[in-house]
């Protein structure tokens, strides 16, 4: 009874979510998996269609946006623009080429399944985008940023995150509700202002801070001299109606040309572990297990296709930009799920009827198992492609 009436709803699911995790993370770590799998399957199993714990998920995916913005504004720290810049035509054509195609494959199909020419557009571009979050994690986990294939991946990852603007624009006229002028011009000067902060940067090589030497030993100003640099890069890039986490990625670039990472990365590393995790459970929230047992056929072929298509264009292009076919073969595997901003243009899509409620809700259990499988995925095509190798040499 005493515990009954004094029981904190919040403490008792902090406590739940973190026992599970652990519990979940033990398990992963002696099969050699990465945590983000124990996150999803948290946040599904508390969710609303799991066992109905968690009810406010709108918090836990706010939560979860400040961990994307943590987790871009790291990476730009530790990315030298100079290696960024060399990589810009993998960048550039083949995020296109991987665009292209997944369209004209997707109206394929649909011509085939009746789909409408407007929904059949929306779906290739939602299995052209990977996941950020989920590679660079893994990225970062098997030490491969800073390697050939870790920089063309990441490369083409951040150029999904720019060209997502386009999309959405494309996205909003196929649903016959143009994007208002302004929000157009708004958007275009974003990205000059990018373009000009990196070219500066470029040039510059090296800048400083204001007030670093001031508070080179003062712990508590460096917590909010780092959020400052973090969040608002995040927020200037919201003003102009583009991704929070591209302009956290840019204020990491610019702790990077100021030789400011070391203290950063001790001040911040706490909080990013937390809110990304939040995150990948905000993903697992939004899995419906009665839909996906209901769809399981149709599901599990479209799936399949996913991986196999997404699998194929990504190696192919990474094979045309100099990468021998080992690499582009996990190369393929690393970018061949469909990543979190896909989220957003389905939502896009389905609040303006491009897709009706069925689509929308395949759309979305599609997205999240594919999260879910991918590291599995790309550790097999690495202990495959390994073993090809190793036969070769013998």
């Amino acid at each position: 009874m005493f515990l009954s009436t004094t029981l904190d709803p919040i403490v008792a699911l902090v406590s739940l979510m973190a026992i599970l995790i652990i519990l979940l993370g033990l398990f992963l770590r002696k099969i050699k998996q990465p945590y983000i799998i124990g996150y999803i399957l948290v946040g599904a199993f508390l969710g609303e269609h799991g066992m109905g714990f968690i009810k406010d998920a709108e918090t836990i995916k706010h939560l979860g946006e400040i961990g994307i913005i943590l987790l871009l504004f790291f990476i730009g720290m530790e990315i030298s623009l100079l290696e960024l810049v060399k990589k810009w035509k993998i960048a550039a054509i083949g995020t296109t080429l991987q665009v292209i195609i997944s369209v004209l494959v997707l109206m394929g199909i649909g011509y085939f399944l009746n789909w409408k020419i407007e929904r059949s557009i929306i779906m290739g571009f939602v299995i052209s985008l990977s996941s950020s979050a989920i590679i660079i994690k893994l990225l970062e986990d098997k030490n491969l940023i800073n390697s050939k294939i870790g920089k063309n991946v990441l490369s083409i990852l951040l150029t999904q995150d720019i060209i997502v603007v386009p999309l959405l624009i494309i996205a909003s006229l196929l649903g016959g509700e143009p994007e208002p002028i302004e929000s157009i011009l708004l958007m275009s000067v974003g990205g000059v202002l990018i373009i000009l902060t990196l070219f500066y940067l470029y040039k510059k090589r090296e800048i400083k801070l204001p007030f670093s030497d001031k508070i080179k030993k003062d712990h508590e100003l460096q917590v909010f001299l780092a959020i400052l640099m973090c969040f608002g890069g995040a927020l200037l890039a919201s003003l102009f109606g583009l991704s929070p986490a591209l302009g956290a990625f840019i204020g990491g670039m610019v702790m990077h040309s100021a030789k400011s990472t070391d203290w950063i990365h001790n001040t911040l590393h706490s909080f990013r572990v937390l809110f990304v995790a939040f995150f990948f459970i905000s993903v697992g929230l939004q899995i419906n297990f009665m839909f996906i047992y209901n769809n399981m056929i149709t599901i599990a072929e479209v799936l399949i296709a996913v991986y196999i298509i997404n699998h194929i264009i990504n190696a192919v292009i990474l094979k045309l930009f100099s990468c021998t076919w080992k690499e582009a073969l996990v190369g393929g595997a690393l970018l061949s799920q469909i990543g979190e901003l896909s989220f957003l243009l389905s939502f896009s899509a389905y609040s303006m009827n491009v897709i009706g409620n069925y689509a929308y809700n395949f759309t979305i259990s599609l997205i999240s198992l594919t999260l879910i499988i991918s590291p599995f995925y790309i550790g097999l095509t690495e202990k495959l492609t390994q073993r090809k190798s190793e036969k070769t040499i013998e």
